[in-house]
């Protein structure tokens, strides 16, 4: 893994098209701006895992529906 220090409103680039600006610092909270091409996507960590782990509970035989009912609303976004 490579780190890299920034400060605000410094980028990085990541190959030909994809910058990472640090957009603000504010209590201990990064915020990123990602500029990328449309085809490129882009999702939070921690929600590829709750797909991933719903995706497993959905393959077993004891499917919890609230489990499915939280996957359902994550991936409408609402």
């Amino acid at each position: 893994m490579l780190v890299l220090a920034r400060k605000q409103d410094e980028s990085i680039v990541i190959g030909d098209n994809i910058i990472v600006k640090v957009v603000s610092l504010e209590n201990g909270v990064v915020k990123l701006g990602i500029d990328a091409p449309k085809n490129i996507s882009i999702i939070r960590d921690e929600l590829l895992q709750e797909i991933k782990e719903g995706n497993i509970a959905a393959s077993s035989k004891d499917v919890d529906s609230s489990v499915l009912g939280t996957l359902s609303k994550l991936l409408s976004g609402k």
